[in-house]
């Protein structure tokens, strides 16, 4: 058995070690958060240095060690950095595995207690239709509900246009092409020239509103919950009885507006998107 002295000194020697990985992990990860958080598509090493008040040196090393796992690459002739393959691997992997439901249920929530409407949560089935996956309904005598998991197409009320208007513009148009649209009541429009027009509204508003188009009786605005790739991965809409919702419907649209923001910034949309 080794004496006392030389074990304490192995402990200390391990314990200086393994706070000197740590504090490499930490300077890798700050690095890596630098380069996503700031504007620009690429970085010198001084830059680098400079914004993160480490020395050169330890910059480099810290970029050497990343890009030997693809996490960031390098312009040979510029000699600047940018994120690499690898970057993008792990923020589609954290993307595949957002469960929108149980991220979506406490802005519901929030979203029904500060309008004292329904808050529904929609998503696609396949390409042509949507369904509800969860709905918050107020507290009070009268109210509106939804039925979940029951497909409607995309081209009647809010939520169906919130989608249809963000799609990618070839899934929108082959949809319009290839479907007869039907009504669900009289008020829904299946004019595919009149339609073009309300979705070119709805992607520069940001929002879709109906009223009794979807269901007689009944009054919306949806907003989508768009990706990083700025498409969407779900809608959000407020609901209540047509006549008292056009009471406050700007009201409503405000609080939705700014909960279908922070839900898309949970899921990698950024205004720059």
């Amino acid at each position: 058995m080794p004496p006392r002295s030389a074990r304490s000194n192995d402990g200390e020697a391990s314990a200086n070690a393994s706070k000197g990985t740590i504090a490499t992990v930490e300077r890798a990860v700050d690095v890596l958060l630098h380069i996503a958080e700031r504007p620009g598509p690429d970085f010198g090493i001084t830059e680098l240095a400079d914004d993160l008040s480490m020395s050169k040196a330890a910059v480099h090393r810290v970029m050497a060690s990343l890009k030997s796992r693809g996490l960031v690459e390098v312009d040979e002739r510029s000699r600047r950095y940018s994120l690499g393959v690898g970057a993008l691997r792990l923020g589609l992997a954290y993307l595949d595995r957002i469960d929108v439901r149980r991220m979506g249920r406490p802005a519901l929530e929030r979203l029904s207690e500060r309008t004292g409407e329904t808050a529904t949560l929609s998503v696609l089935l396949g390409e042509h239709e949507r369904i509800y996956v969860d709905q918050v309904t107020p507290d009070r005598e009268v109210i509106m509900s939804v039925t979940m998991g029951e497909p409607y197409p995309l081209h009647a009320g809010a939520s169906g246009r919130a989608f249809l208007a963000f799609l990618p513009e070839e899934t929108r148009e082959t949809y319009l092409a290839a479907r007869g649209l039907r009504a669900l009541t009289d008020r829904t429009v299946v004019d595919v020239a009149e339609l073009r027009e309300v979705l070119d509204r709805v992607r520069s508003d940001g929002w879709a509103m109906s009223s009794g188009e979807r269901k007689a009786g009944a009054a919306s605005v949806a907003a989508p919950v768009l990706s990083h790739d700025g498409f969407p991965v779900a809608v959000v809409s407020v609901c209540g009885p047509e006549e008292r919702f056009a009471a406050h419907v700007d009201e409503c649209r405000e609080e939705l507006l700014k909960t279908v923001r922070n839900l898309s910034l949970q899921f990698g949309w950024s205004s720059a998107s």
